[in-house]
């Protein structure tokens, strides 16, 4: 699914992924942005560095957090959430 939803250059090529952010899999921070970059379209990639992967199979997280990817031409578009102010202003 991840593959088809990933742009392609004019010449059919996959766009190039960018690292976008680390996170800490403790607080589910890395399962939220994903979530939310894909409310936006923006497809990611997770990746867990080093021994990572065996954490989140064997216990559900990541000791050593998440790295997330975007594609490169979307890095912008994926910036933008994560940089908006929370509005105070705002009446339950």
């Amino acid at each position: 699914k991840l593959y088809d939803q990933w742009p392609r250059d004019a010449g059919g090529k996959i766009v190039a992924p960018k690292f976008l952010r680390h996170c800490t899999s403790v607080d589910m921070e890395d399962t939220l942005l994903v979530n939310m970059l894909g409310s936006y379209g923006v497809p990611a990639v997770v990746l867990h560095p080093g021994d990572g992967g065996f954490g989140k199979v064997v216990i559900g997280m990541s000791g050593t957090g998440s790295s997330i990817f975007v594609p490169e031409t979307m890095y912008d578009l994926a910036k933008e959430p994560m940089e908006a102010e929370p509005d105070d202003d705002v009446q339950s």
